[in-house]
This record gives structure tokens, C-alpha cells and sequence, in this order.
């Protein structure tokens, strides 16, 4: 596993469970760091069921947005899954407005998430 400075990521079966460290999303080093380990968990780790887990992040900057659609792309092109869950109304409130949340599988919990990618 790659080293990770910004995720927290653990396995549960064979799903990769990804919690950001950084309450904030905002700045550009931050942003690009993120990317970069969404990169190697794809395209290094080889991982194709991931799970965002956002239950610590209370602010996103639209720049990490740009982010989340890269790393979904990524794992599509890899026949992969991701989901995401735990996301804050606010935030949720940009995806809908973006319509993000029609290209996003959002589940309101990990327990919902994972039976998601079981089924």
C-alpha cells in the first residue's frame, strides 16, 4: 500500500474504505496530494471497490470536486466500482446543483455502501 498523507484507508473484505484526514478540502497542494493518492490506490494498489467515506469532511472546494470525477473515471475504465458515503447536506447540496450526484453512487452510510457493492 502506498504511503498516504491526506487518506485513511483501511479494507473491509474486499472493499477499499477511504476516509479523508482533512476536514477542509480547500487548498490547491491539498487537492493535488489527494488526487495523487486516488492515482496510486487505482492505478499502483490496483484497487476497483472503492469507498469514499466523508464522515469527517465539512467543507470541499470545487477544485477537489475535479478530483472525485477523475478517480471515478479511473476506476470505471478499470471495470471498478466507487461509491460514496457519509456526505454532509451542504456538501451534498454542490453535487446536486452540479448534477454530480447523478454521475456519483452515494449511499447515506458505509454499512448501506458495502451491502451496495455486495449486491
Amino acid at each position: 500500500m502506498s504511503d498516504q498523507k491526506r487518506l485513511k484507508v483501511t479494507e473491509v473484505e474486499d472493499v477499499t474504505v477511504v476516509e479523508f484526514k482533512d476536514r477542509k478540502i480547500l487548498d490547491d497542494v491539498q487537492i493535488q496530494e489527494i488526487g495523487q493518492e486516488f492515482n496510486d490506490l487505482v492505478e499502483v494498489d490496483k484497487k476497483r471497490s472503492i469507498l469514499l467515506n466523508f464522515s469527517h469532511v465539512e467543507f470541499l472546494s470545487s477544485s477537489a470536486l475535479g478530483k472525485l470525477i477523475s478517480l471515478d473515471k479511473q476506476v470505471k475504465q478499470q471495470d471498478g466500482h466507487l461509491k460514496m458515503s457519509n456526505i454532509r447536506p451542504e456538501i451534498m447540496e454542490v453535487f446536486a446543483i452540479t448534477r454530480l450526484n447523478k454521475l456519483f453512487d452515494i449511499k447515506d452510510d458505509v454499512p448501506d455502501a458495502l451491502a451496495a457493492f455486495r449486491g
